[in-house]
């Protein structure tokens, strides 16, 4: 079963300017493909939760999107700190982000939660010292 599109996205680190820009594009691309709009809906939400972790916490990193018939498959990636306590993580309103971030509007701990509600499938994989892989899987019908 090979993919019908294939995308890679650059997550920059620490770039609030372009944060999103990558689950944007994915969104565009799904409505071009006529996608159910409640499925582009969730997709979007996950995919931005985990892109912008990966702005925050991961040093940046990478979102690859493949498209097959019958579903969805996204995986960011990066190569930051990892999580040390991936049950506490998951926990709504927990987060590590500095105060800076909060500021800014960002790094109230639904992230990883938001991702796990919206998404069809949802796969942490993540160590200290290892970064963290997001593997989101929406089905289309």
């Amino acid at each position: 079963m090979s993919s019908l599109i294939k995308k890679e996205y650059v997550i920059p680190a620490n770039d609030f300017a372009v944060a999103g820009e990558a689950s944007s594009s994915v969104r565009k691309l799904l409505n071009q493909l006529g996608v159910q709009p409640l499925i582009i809906k969730r997709t979007s939400i996950a995919m931005y939760e985990a892109e912008i972790n990966a702005v925050i916490h991961g040093n940046g990193g990478r979102a690859l999107l493949e498209i097959f018939e019958e579903k969805i498959v996204i995986l960011i990636y990066d190569e930051g700190p990892g999580i040390e306590n991936i049950e506490l993580a998951m926990q709504e309103g927990y987060s590590t982000a500095p105060d800076t971030i909060r500021e800014m509007g960002f790094g109230a701990g639904m992230g990883l939660s938001n991702i796990k509600k919206h998404a069809d499938e949802f796969v942490l994989d993540s160590a200290p010292g290892k970064g963290t892989k997001v593997y989101i899987t929406m089905y289309l019908h």
